[in-house]
């Protein structure tokens, strides 16, 4: 994916003397130590700031707060051997005074609804009953509801959200990134992950030790999704899904290192049950605003198909990778706001030459209502058309506060910003 893009950004840092590690969706990342953005360089919208409440988490991915305040951020490594961390502010003064962790599993997934704490790991689901303050009863003593997971090598994050009638959603994601034939990029007809992967799970939040079979597949073909929520304004699940790469390395004769690195478009779709979003067969093409035929199944980048797949809600460049999805439902921001859908975005894209941000959808009657725009940027704390240094923040979850101010969680070295908003 983004071959030629990746080894320009590979050179420069070796020409600068800093060392590259990859990270799980492909993109570069400096293995240096970076260093915590000032928050006052976060670029906001007038009116706006972000300051930090803590950082050196760890691999700080989903976040849930409850109704007393707590945020609680769920660890995708263990930090001291625990993988949720609890964060109280507890005099009130917009500083978090009081960490404590629990759950010896590390994991993306974390959602708060209702009366219990929902959280995953790569391979679970579990749920912590919550008292009347919204805080964990026994923090130690988890309720499992499901087990047994699908677990493969690569895209492993089970994220999850809740619904209002007792289902919990879990992305089980495509371990093939075009399931190709091993080696070629010939395509499998038909896709045998498909009944297993690369789709949103349904299960009961309310029935203990579910295993893989007892859920029921409600949405197919989508080969990772992230960031997902559920919108209580339209009563329907919304995720985020990763787009495929590698168009360039069997199918030069359709398309060029550019159109590879700037295709297919990462979209947003709004689920219903039993729907098809069209991978491996289409992908989304944003530029000429069409699905595409993938090539491994005979596409050769401009020839439409997917009749029977649905549209993206929105679509967005290229291998900016989606983490983090949050319809905002506070009275804190300004009134364009309520009800939009907040993305945080965990990679960078080769055609925008831009990334690590969080995205903006505004919102009218449960369809976005103009194109979507920058919030929050540079959270790298460099310039990526010229790096000079390690990116410093990977935009991961988003939660909402209890004062309707947006958190957002970077999974580089665990720090949680909040982003509030006063009127000048």
């Amino acid at each position: 994916m983004k071959r030629r893009f990746f080894q320009t950004v590979c050179l420069m840092s070796a020409l600068a003397g800093i060392p590259t590690v990859w990270a799980n969706n492909d993109t570069p990342v400096s293995s240096q130590k970076p260093k915590t953005v000032d928050a006052a360089t976060i670029k906001l919208p007038a009116g706006f700031s972000a300051t930090v409440l803590v950082t050196d988490l760890g691999a700080a991915r989903h976040m849930a707060v409850s109704k007393n305040g707590d945020i609680y951020v769920k660890l995708a490594k263990l930090k001291d051997g625990k993988g949720i961390y609890r964060l109280r502010d507890t005099n009130k003064d917009g500083k978090i005074d009081e960490q404590t962790s629990f759950g010896d599993y590390p994991g993306t997934g974390i959602f708060i609804k209702n009366n219990y704490l929902y959280a995953s790991s790569n391979s679970d689901v579990y749920r912590y009953e919550l008292n009347d303050k919204g805080e964990v009863m026994q923090p130690e003593q988890p309720e499992k509801i499901v087990t047994g997971l699908r677990v493969k090598e690569r895209d492993q994050s089970k994220s999850i959200a809740v619904d209002d009638q007792s289902m919990i959603y879990v992305n089980i994601a495509s371990d093939n990134d075009a399931c190709r034939e091993a080696g070629t990029g010939k395509g499998l007809m038909p896709c045998p992950l498909l009944d297993s992967a690369a789709g949103i799970w349904q299960f009961h939040t309310n029935r203990l030790n579910q295993s893989y079979n007892d859920g029921v597949r409600f949405a197919t073909g989508l080969k990772n999704v992230v960031g997902l929520d559920w919108n209580t304004k339209t009563n329907s699940l919304f995720v985020m899904q990763h787009g495929r790469g590698k168009f360039h390395d069997f199918y030069p004769q359709y398309y060029t290192a550019q159109q590879s690195n700037e295709l297919p478009a990462e979209t947003m779709y709004e689920l219903k049950k039993g729907v098809d979003a069209g991978w491996p067969y289409v992908y989304y093409d944003h530029i000429q605003k069409k699905k595409i035929l993938a090539p491994e199944y005979g596409g050769d980048g401009k020839k439409t198909g997917g009749e029977k797949a649905i549209n993206p809600t929105a679509a967005f460049p290229a291998h900016l990778a989606p983490n983090g999805l949050l319809f905002y439902t506070g009275t804190l921001f300004p009134e364009r706001y309520r009800n939009g859908a907040f993305i945080a975005f965990h990679s960078q894209s080769a055609e925008l030459k831009k990334g690590y941000f969080v995205a903006f959808v505004p919102f009218k009657n449960g369809k976005p209502s103009g194109p979507w725009e920058v919030f929050a940027d540079n959270f790298a704390g460099i310039d990526l058309a010229k790096p000079t240094g390690p990116v410093q923040h990977r935009p991961c979850g988003l939660a909402q506060g209890t004062d309707g101010s947006l958190y957002v969680s970077d999974d580089l070295n665990g720090t949680i910003f909040r982003i509030a908003y006063k009127k000048k």
